[in-house]
């Protein structure tokens, strides 16, 4: 997604505790990173943060990492995380963001970094094949989040995009994943706790059913 760059973005990130420039100094010591030591969970590709702030917030006794490349993406999700938690009026304890290129993500995390749970929504689908292997859910992609998802682990993934979809069905098979839920329309299923992100809004607006799914690491 192209963003216009925000020219306060690097100062902000610079002054928020909850931001790490560096992720890779946090290699194999993640737990060490929050103030409280509780179950881990990260998103691949946070983009603005609304989802993240609003899963930070609705669940007080799990810490978040929100992962993504770029400077001006955080800098929103920064200020998306400080207006959820203000309205909760709740300090900002269990999220941190953090810029890193997703396909180096062994870059910041090893087998130490045990997460129970990896979100990817709305990836960018890279239809053409020559491309595939960019793809977050791609079993190149899948392998190295074995890395640090705990055995008996989640990936929960959504997308709009039909051959994305049908596609990361046959990768997190190839990548020894067991589907235990999915769907083809998300919203017709009426999930109470589902959190609607700007690009599930904007694409259901358009008619376009969310595909999703819960992916289990044996």
């Amino acid at each position: 997604m192209r963003i216009r760059k925000r020219s306060w973005t690097k100062e902000e990130l610079e002054k928020a505790e909850f931001y790490i420039d560096k992720p890779q100094e946090n290699k194999g010591k993640w737990k060490s990173a929050f103030k409280v030591e509780r179950p881990m969970h990260i998103e691949l590709g946070c983009g603005k943060g609304q989802f993240i702030a609003k899963l930070g917030a609705r669940n007080p006794n799990i810490n978040f990492i929100g992962v993504d490349l770029i400077d001006t993406m955080l800098g929103l999700a920064k200020r998306n995380v400080e207006e959820v938690y203000a309205d909760e009026n709740r300090d900002i304890d269990n999220v941190i963001l953090t810029r890193c290129n997703i396909e180096q993500i062994l870059t910041m995390m090893d087998e130490n970094d045990q997460v129970e749970c990896i979100y990817i929504n709305f990836c960018n689908p890279w239809p053409r094949g020559k491309h595939h292997k960019k793809r977050l859910t791609h079993t190149r992609q899948l392998e190295l989040y074995k890395t640090f998802l705990k055995p008996g682990g989640e990936i929960r993934f959504k997308t709009d995009d039909d051959n994305l979809f049908s596609d990361s069905l046959n990768y997190f098979k190839e990548a020894g994943f067991e589907i235990i839920w999915k769907t083809y329309d998300l919203h017709s299923e009426n999930i109470e706790d589902n959190i609607v992100t700007e690009h599930e809004n904007m694409f259901s607006s358009e008619g376009i059913k969310i595909k999703a799914l819960i992916a289990k690491y044996k």
